[in-house]
């Protein structure tokens, strides 16, 4: 008889379920930030799989952008990620952060709408719902950020202002530049469509 408490351990589950086998046949590109972590953690802790320590991170977290600037007793504090696990994630997120003041390019400047738009249009043309975003800049007007504050549904996307101010705050923005996709690929704002 099974336990209704019984959780499947990672070398129960089916192997396209698996994170590591995932990477090994598909690349890590097709991963989810929750995978790429859980590979990262390894192991799991007697109560949870690799894979759900990686999702309880995330849900403390909210973002990659907010687990980047996490202390390693902050990411201790979930329970099952001890000092260790929590030293490897803080280290491959410093490494992460080294290489893309490396290889990146310099933080792009804001003169123009077009200067913003051309930031993130390529990437959100194609979304099929409505996605709003902050950009986040600096004094000298560089981005130093894009938060992806909500995900909305076909013709709509709601945003609170705690969402939309949390990661600027946090960040020391100096200033916000607020974009949004329309799936439909009219960019024509819509008469009827006011701030609420």
């Amino acid at each position: 008889m099974v336990s209704v408490n019984y959780r499947p351990t990672m070398k129960e589950l089916p192997e396209d379920l698996r994170p590591r086998e995932r990477l090994l046949k598909a690349g890590a590109g097709v991963l989810s930030e929750i995978e790429l972590l859980a590979i990262l953690l390894g192991t799991g802790s007697r109560e949870a799989t690799a894979l759900e320590l990686a999702s309880q991170i995330m849900a403390r977290f909210g973002s990659l952008r907010l687990l980047v600037d996490a202390t390693v007793e902050e990411l201790s504090e979930v329970k099952g990620v001890g000092l260790a696990k929590a030293s490897q994630v803080k280290a491959a997120l410093e490494l992460a952060r080294r290489l893309s003041q490396l290889t990146g390019p310099r933080r792009p400047a804001i003169r123009s709408p077009d200067d913003a738009a051309g930031l993130v249009m390529e990437e959100m043309r194609h979304l099929d719902r409505e996605h709003f975003r902050a950009l986040l800049l600096n004094t000298k007007n560089q981005v130093i950020g894009v938060d992806k504050v909500s995900v909305g549904t076909l013709n709509s996307s709601t945003v609170h202002p705690r969402e939309l101010f949390r990661n600027a705050i946090k960040r020391s923005a100096a200033a916000i530049i607020l974009v949004h996709n329309h799936p439909s690929g009219d960019p024509t704002p819509l008469k009827e469509a006011p701030l609420q």
